[in-house]
């Protein structure tokens, strides 16, 4: 789904413009990278959380020539979803690597 869907999807859901629900995704898209920008946290009850996460400097490695680049330290977005949307993108409960399936572990011989 592209921000244009989503525009599209809100579009639909009442008596509103297209430059409307723009104007609703781009509010809540610009509120969310203000909120990281600052530091907060923000939680979506039901849908998951959006923080940032730090990642120490480290030694990479160009892959075209091989030589040791310095990768500098720096702040990644990380969104952690809800128990609620990983049970509506997986139902059933169980993921297919669960003990409980049965199949996990067993080797066709």
């Amino acid at each position: 789904m592209t921000k244009a869907d989503l525009v599209e999807e809100v579009t639909k859901l009442g008596d509103l413009t297209r430059r409307d629900s723009e104007v609703i995704v781009e509010t809540i898209f610009d509120s969310v990278i203000g909120a990281l920008r600052s530091g907060d946290k923000i939680e979506i009850r039901g849908f998951g959380s959006f923080r940032i996460r730090q990642r120490k400097p480290r030694i990479g490695r160009n892959p075209k020539t091989g030589t040791k680049v310095e990768v500098p330290a720096k702040k990644v977005p990380y969104f952690k979803p809800s128990k609620e949307l990983r049970d509506l993108v997986n139902p059933g409960g169980k993921s297919p690597a669960s003990p409980e399936s049965g199949d996990a572990g067993t080797t066709a011989a």
